[in-house]
């Protein structure tokens, strides 16, 4: 007779401190393959680098002020994601968000007359609401009380979004007064620049070949610097030239760091209490709140984080992370830090353990040095990244039963108005909404937790008394 343990697979073996710590070997991983993950993420995201203090830039109005925020978002950046990867031990990346910067500059600063320092304050007090309610255990009450469908529906959405992203990225999509959205011009050195780097990322992971987006996105990149697309914003076409800050000598690629003085701790607490700003606190609290917890549902679904019964390892941790991201990102003078659905990029590469994130943040901290080098990844570089990520995230779809209704419904809202309206957070609010109500009224309201009830109810009336901008 065999022995039955004989013929069990051993145990894996950590090789090592840090494939100890972050369980490496455990997630069938490797330390090279979570680095290359974090590479992959980070490309997929620099661009945050630039955009959020061109953003932010017209509200805040200090000496130097897009250096000082570009320094800014790369040390919140940096912190975000290492917290995320050193406490919470997931492989997803924060930065500071966008459509919440835009909030905070175009409605809050310039359309309310708020003060920067004051909407600051704002979005302090909202991560403090983050982490009590992570360390009280009710964002992962809140997760676990989502039906599986809207689960699938909303890493379906995200990717649907990602898609979209990268679409409007490449140029491919784009804006069209008639119809909402067209078909950009084929001849745009974006959108043939991007097109080949879809079909060569694509052939690349058809052939399984290890690496395939991050080749992806390098290749791409070469390409348009060799052939001097005028795929660079701001700069000149012709190879070597046609990124700023490159000035065709070696040392061109590095810039001098400087402390952004003029934001860190200008955040004004007390006057963000004020009775009249409540409205701005929530605002940022609620969008924030489903937009991040949608974001870390999916791609917690997605890297397999997520057992049958809708439990997640750590999840106190991981919803704190994401708060204690935000405050200290306002602390340095900058708007809502929070995770980055561009991390799916990572997972699709392989991430799957916090070393990925913590690899982003030690890149965001290098980027302090290097930032004139990372504007030589072109969005067309990066937007075949997210289209091809996007359609991986589809996966999950398969599992929605879609011959019943009630389900169906809310899922296909879910995934259809993240894209739609750009947002992470209104997919997931119209889904639970939609799913409260087609329950309670078709004589299965049992079938529904009432915690989601609650938030459907909380989702309800964020929508009718405020306004997101």
């Amino acid at each position: 007779m065999s022995d039955p343990a004989a013929s069990r697979p051993a145990p894996l073996v950590p090789l090592s401190g840090l494939d100890r710590y972050f369980g490496i070997t455990a997630q069938n991983s490797s330390v090279t393959q979570e680095m290359r993950a974090g590479l992959t993420t980070f490309l997929t995201m620099s661009y945050i680098l630039f955009v959020n203090p061109q953003v932010l830039s017209t509200a805040i109005n200090i000496p130097n002020a897009f250096v000082q925020l570009l320094m800014t978002t790369a040390i919140a950046a940096a912190f975000g994601s290492a917290v995320m990867g050193l406490i919470a031990k997931y492989p997803f990346a924060q930065a500071p968000g966008m459509g919440l910067n835009a909030f905070f500059a175009f409605t809050v600063v310039q359309g309310m007359g708020v003060a920067w320092q004051t909407a600051l304050g704002a979005v302090f007090i909202s991560g403090v609401l983050f982490v009590l309610l992570s360390v009280l255990g009710a964002r992962q009450a809140i997760v676990q009380a989502i039906p599986n469908s809207l689960k699938y529906a909303i890493t379906g959405g995200i990717g649907a979004f990602l898609a979209f992203l990268g679409l409007k990225n490449a140029g491919i999509v784009i804006a069209n007064p008639a119809t909402l959205v067209g078909m950009g011009s084929l001849a745009s050195p974006t959108v043939w620049l991007a097109s080949i780097g879809v079909i060569l990322t694509a052939a690349l992971m058809a052939r399984k070949i290890t690496g395939a987006i991050l080749y992806g996105i390098l290749a791409t990149t070469v390409l348009g610097i060799a052939t001097g697309a005028a795929v660079y914003a701001g700069g000149p076409e012709g190879a070597l030239r046609s990124f700023p800050g490159f000035d065709g000598s070696f040392l061109g690629i590095f810039g001098t760091p400087i402390w952004p003085s003029g934001l860190v701790g200008q955040m004004d607490i007390a006057g963000a209490l004020g009775l009249g700003l409540l409205s701005v606190v929530f605002t940022f609290f609620f969008v924030d709140f489903f937009d991040a917890t949608g974001t870390l549902t999916g791609l917690s679904q997605r890297a397999g984080y997520i057992d049958a019964q809708g439990n997640m390892p750590r999840a106190r941790r991981l919803f704190s992370m994401d708060g204690i991201a935000a405050m200290f990102g306002a602390f340095m003078g900058t708007s809502t830090t929070t995770a980055y659905v561009e991390s799916a990029a990572g997972i699709g590469e392989g991430g799957r353990t916090g070393l990925t994130a913590v690899t982003v943040a030690v890149l965001f901290l290098l980027s302090m040095f290097l930032w004139p080098l990372a504007s030589a990844i072109p969005g067309a570089a990066t937007a075949p990244a997210l289209i091809l990520v996007g359609a991986l995230m589809m996966d999950g779809v398969k599992h929605i039963d879609w011959d019943d209704i009630a389900d169906s419904l809310p899922a296909f809202l879910t995934i259809i108005v993240m894209p739609l309206t750009f947002s992470i957070a209104n997919g997931v609010s119209l889904g639970v909404i939609s799913y409260c109500a087609i329950k309670l009224l078709s004589g299965k309201a049992k079938e529904v937790s009432p915690i989601l009830y609650a938030v459907a109810a909380a989702l309800l009336a964020r929508y009718i008394w405020l306004t997101e901008g």
